[in-house]
């Protein structure tokens, strides 16, 4: 073996590692991104549920409620105002721990007044 070949396959080799690294943390990266974006889409939507189910309380206290309902879904409320009838809400998601590399999400949800049973 000629002396010039020695430790090409480990330099290979472990080109060939990282590259595979590097790719696997770009899709859980991506991952990551879409479960967030995600989550915020569906504590938005929950908000809106929330607050038009409690349309009958006022806007007021319909709003509280989706207060309560984003910020058991770890979301911030931005947003609550109600059009025609209609709640809408917008929600931020937080930036906490491993994922705050990912950014933030932010989501929109309309719904309307539900009839409650006598």
């Amino acid at each position: 073996m000629s002396g010039d070949d020695r430790g090409v396959a480990t330099v290979w080799t472990a080109s060939i590692v990282a590259v595979l690294v590097c790719a696997a943390a770009f899709t859980f990266w991506i991952g990551a991104a879409v479960t967030t974006r995600h989550h915020t889409e569906a504590a938005a939507d929950l908000a809106a549920l929330a607050a038009a189910s409690h349309a009958t309380d006022g806007p007021g206290a319909a709003c509280e409620r989706a207060r309560q309902v984003a910020v058991r879904m770890s979301v911030t409320l931005l947003t609550c105002r109600w059009e025609r009838g209609d709640a809408l809400v917008e929600v931020r998601s937080a930036e906490s721990g491993h994922l705050a590399a990912v950014g933030r999400a932010e989501a929109r949800a309309r719904a309307g007044p539900v009839d409650r049973p006598p």
